[in-house]
């Protein structure tokens, strides 16, 4: 059971790391679902930390349809993570009809090359996730990231279980949203997923009304890294399966 680690900085990576981590997916801003991180970042997760990462390709917050200019953008972003010896990139492309953009996945897929292409929680909004497995499939991705289509992994562990009985090994489906110590070996026995993500996340910094005059807001207060002694914890249960 493969257990990948969601990170949002170069100190977050390295506590992953600390915590016994191999494998880690790249972003920042996860406090808006994620957008691409910086190259600095990418290339000292690969070549000091020699991690297995694999780079969240996402220009912007927000839906998951994306113009000419902003898929121009995703198109460099992905090689240049070539370039810099991620093991993979992680994107979504959903259609005005909420079913996945072949188009452009199929496009992504090719110009990663040998890189492993994850399509992530975007998945989670389309219509009828069993039909866009296939597609997701014919498009030749490697993994889909899902959280069974609802807020939280274990709230959507009967669709995870769908999804991978359907898969049936030609696709990895990887659980991902509110995994933690407490839930991940209930979810992984019920749904036979072939991973796991996780943030094992804690707050750093602290927020209360009577900062508001100083801080303005909170993000510029408090922020979340990963925690290794959850990282070790999380990783050491997985290990018995």
């Amino acid at each position: 059971m493969d257990l990948e680690i969601c990170v949002n900085s170069i100190q977050s990576a390295h506590n992953a790391k600390a915590g016994g981590a191999t494998r880690i997916e790249l972003c920042q801003a996860l406090e808006q679902g994620g957008t691409t991180p910086s190259y600095s970042t990418i290339e000292y997760c690969t070549k000091e930390l020699k991690l297995r990462t694999y780079v969240l390709i996402r220009p912007r917050s927000g839906n998951f349809m994306y113009n000419a200019l902003e898929f121009d953008s995703i198109r460099h972003e992905v090689i240049l993570c070539r370039q810099l010896g991620a093991a993979g990139v992680v994107v979504g492309f959903l259609d005005n009809n909420l079913d996945i953009d072949i188009s452009k996945t199929k496009e992504i897929v090719a110009l990663a090359e040998d890189m492993e292409v994850t399509f992530h929680r975007a998945f989670d909004i389309c219509n009828n996730p069993l039909q866009n497995l296939e597609r997701v499939i014919d498009c030749g991705c490697t993994r889909i990231l899902s959280s069974g289509c609802k807020a939280t992994a274990h709230q959507g562990m009967d669709v995870l279980k769908k999804l991978t009985s359907q898969a049936n090994g030609r696709i990895k489906i990887m659980a991902g949203s509110g995994i933690n110590a407490t839930n991940a070996i209930e979810i992984i026995n019920t749904t036979r997923v072939n991973e796991i993500h996780a943030s094992c996340k804690h707050v750093v910094g602290n927020w209360n009304e009577t900062d508001v005059e100083q801080f303005l807001d909170p993000s510029n207060s408090i922020y979340s890294e990963t925690d290794s002694n959850e990282v070790r914890h999380l990783s050491s249960l997985i290990a018995k399966i």
